[in-house]
């Protein structure tokens, strides 16, 4: 770290220090610190941001104030460090750079699997497809976390499997990487209490838990006692002032629960710092098409969410709908890239194929490899960002892809065709599109009001 970059850490580590003595008047000056040392990026964010510490009336306002307040004093500085100082603005300056330099993608996240293996068999899920015999070692996952750190990435999300199967060396991996922050993607059951104590000790590891809605719903799909679980393990975290999330997954059958305003309700309750909402995909053999939404229940769901969200306390992520914000798809390595258990390089979580090994290629070799150049050089895959992704709402232009670069399922167990899963989204895609442009038309309409633009 340079002499400039520890002085911009100390001086949001002396301003963290106080927030939670006068979080009124010192999260207004933490704003004071991003807006010094943004230098023009994220202006949007920043600004809303700012508005919703400032006005009492805004309905973030008392939530932002309650959490923080809340929060082990020791882990809001590790993450205001780590997050705001490295991986948003450290992180995405050298990022930028990369990418001119080698014209490729350089991601903000990466997304890897330490394991395949996993304690539960849910109804519909994707990663069960890979089984539960694969693993990266402890140095791989640590490699691949210096190469990214090399690359300007300071954000690491854990999917699989089920992450916490590997929990001690993801504490690990925590300590020896305390400039970075790492996330996962958890089922729950797995967070006990000496679990709960070693994420207050290193304090840069959040959980996104999964739930499918209420208990009926998430035991149908999980099992029977996984809900009664995880709310323990939430108690378990808000007793030692650990922030986590919740990430639910809308399928035609529980998008009425899922995005119910009782629902949303409830997960403020439950104390989540935010919910990551993402839309069913038909990936493997065995993936049940009739679980994907209709093209009224998705509609719905972007409609409800963006309601949910400027009216209730809770941050929240559309995975699918909110292609407007960040300019369509964000896979190839674009925001993200996933890293499957076996090293296989995948651009997406739900695209299972890839042309590179990490056990073969250094994480830029992957970003320059042919399936990760395509998606650079046809990125975004739609003009409406309401259709971003190659598989499920562009079905004819991931076969292509795949086919042009010699990329291969990396499925072990039962290797898909990038046929067989165009098949199988090819009535959604039709489906969805007359629905799809209307809303992006209409949606266009309204920037057009709002900002006064042309186009």
């Amino acid at each position: 770290m340079s002499v400039k970059d520890t002085i911009k850490s100390f001086g949001i580590e002396q301003t963290m220090k106080y927030v939670q003595k006068d979080p009124e008047k010192n999260l207004i000056k933490l704003m004071d610190w991003a807006d010094k040392y943004a230098e023009g990026y994220f202006v949007r964010q920043r600004k809303d941001i700012r508005e919703a510490i400032e006005n009492p009336d805004h309905p973030y306002h008392d939530f932002i104030f309650d959490r923080v307040t809340h929060l082990d004093e020791g882990l809001l500085n590790t993450m205001a460090v780590n997050f705001f100082g490295n991986a948003v603005l450290k992180g995405w300056k050298k990022q930028e750079k990369l990418r001119k330099k080698y014209n490729c993608n350089i991601p903000w996240a990466i997304l890897l699997d330490p394991t395949s293996a996993c304690n539960l068999h849910c109804t519909g899920c994707w990663a069960a497809e890979y089984g539960n015999r694969l693993n990266l070692t402890y140095d791989e996952i640590n490699d691949i976390v210096r190469q990214g750190r090399e690359l300007g990435v300071y954000f690491y999300i854990f999917t699989g499997g089920e992450p916490l199967v590997r929990k001690n060396d993801i504490i690990r991996l925590c300590e020896e990487n305390d400039d970075c922050i790492f996330l996962s993607f958890t089922n729950g059951t797995l967070i006990d209490e000496k679990f709960a104590d070693d994420m207050l000790r290193v304090k840069n590891f959040i959980p996104t838990i999964s739930l499918e809605g209420f208990e009926e719903a998430t035991d149908s799909r999980r099992g029977t006692g996984v809900f009664k679980k995880v709310m323990n393990a939430m108690h378990l975290l808000q007793d030692r002032g650990l922030p986590y999330g919740i990430s639910c997954c809308y399928t035609r059958y529980n998008f009425e629960s899922i995005t119910s305003e009782e629902y949303w309700d409830a997960m403020v309750k439950m104390g989540a710092f935010y919910v990551w909402y993402f839309h069913y995909m038909p990936v493997g053999n065995d993936a049940s098409p009739e679980l994907l939404p209709t093209p009224e229940q998705r509609l719905e769901t972007m409609k409800r969410i963006r309601k949910y969200r400027v009216e209730k306390p809770l941050f929240a992520l559309d995975f699918q709908n909110d292609g407007e914000y960040v300019g369509g798809c964000i896979a190839g390595g674009r925001r993200y890239l996933h890293i499957n258990a076996n090293g296989d390089c995948d651009p997406c979580v739900f695209i299972h194929y890839s042309d590179s090994n990490i056990r073969e290629k250094s994480l830029l070799e992957v970003l320059r490899s042919p399936l990760f150049q395509a998606y650079h050089d046809n990125q975004p895959f739609n003009n409406n960002h309401l259709k971003p992704c190659p598989m499920l709402e562009n079905p004819t232009v991931l076969p292509r892809l795949v086919k042009e670069t010699g990329a291969h399922s990396t499925d072990l167990q039962s290797p898909e065709s990038a046929e067989h899963l165009e098949e199988k989204c090819d009535p959604y895609a039709a489906n969805w599109t007359p629905v799809a442009d209307e809303a992006w038309e209409k949606r266009k309409e309204e920037l057009r009001a709002k900002y006064g633009l042309n186009n």
